[in-house]
């Protein structure tokens, strides 16, 4: 569907892909802290894991502006989103 020129489907896709994508860099984050920890560079462990609650957040942003972007297509075309 488009709304105010933008392929809304493809532009949800898109930062589905980006989430993916910091999904799995997370799991880097989180496995390479885990290693840090183990071979007593405790600082550093921290760190990434500070990192990897960092992207948490960025995956919740994602999350968040997916909605929001619903929403307002939703609510600047009169067009009615359902799930197929």
């Amino acid at each position: 569907m488009c709304t105010n020129g933008v392929n809304t489907t493809q532009f949800e896709q898109m930062i589905d892909q980006i989430d993916d994508h910091i999904k799995l860099e997370r799991r880097w984050v989180h496995n390479l802290g885990h290693q840090a920890e183990d071979a007593g560079f405790a600082a550093a462990g921290e760190k990434l894991h500070a990192a990897m609650h960092l992207l948490d957040e960025v995956r919740a942003a994602l999350d968040e502006a997916k909605d929001a972007m619903e929403e307002e297509a939703e609510s600047n075309s009169g067009v009615t989103v359902s799930l197929v």
